[in-house]
């Protein structure tokens, strides 16, 4: 069976069971920033980054991930321009979703033209070192990615 990938976040709630975990990426060129949210779709939260190594060990990674969180969905960040067209990251993003196929999870694909920029600016204000932000930036902007998407969940299922 070919996985559910899209934009449209009533198509991925019906792919879903009623909760369980999700992941949330923040898909960057040399590294993965990754998230968790609760099995009620509240609050989600930074787990971790990892290094991008091949493509294979990747998915080796985010499964043992996928596996130990028992997640039922992924959410991917969706680098669109500013306009909501695509840029050449946006293609490399939706290839990455099409190749994430042997995982067998709904995905999806989430606006983040804003998530990186709101949580430079938050550890900003927080006072937080170059270092430590740089350190932390991709696994935030994967949580700011993913609590967007579950609030959409729950907007959805309240018929808001």
């Amino acid at each position: 069976m070919a996985s559910l990938i899209t934009t449209d976040t009533a198509a991925f709630a019906s792919a879903l069971p009623d909760g369980g975990k999700l992941v949330g990426l923040d898909v960057g060129t040399k590294t993965i920033g990754i998230a968790i949210c609760d099995s009620g779709w509240h609050f989600a939260g930074p787990s971790e980054t990892i290094r991008r190594v091949k493509f294979t060990q990747d998915v080796e990674s985010l499964r043992r991930i996928i596996e130990h969180e028992h997640a039922v969905g992924l959410v991917i960040g969706l680098p669109l321009n500013m306009d909501g067209s695509d840029s050449p990251r946006t293609q490399s993003v939706r290839t990455f979703a099409r190749n994430l196929a042997p995982l067998d999870l709904p995905i999806l694909l989430w606006d983040e033209r804003w998530s990186t920029q709101a949580v430079e600016r938050a550890m900003v204000e927080a006072d937080v070192s170059r270092a430590k932000r740089a350190e932390k930036v991709d696994a935030l902007a994967a949580a700011h990615i993913l609590q967007g998407a579950i609030d959409a969940l729950a907007n959805l299922a309240n018929g808001s």
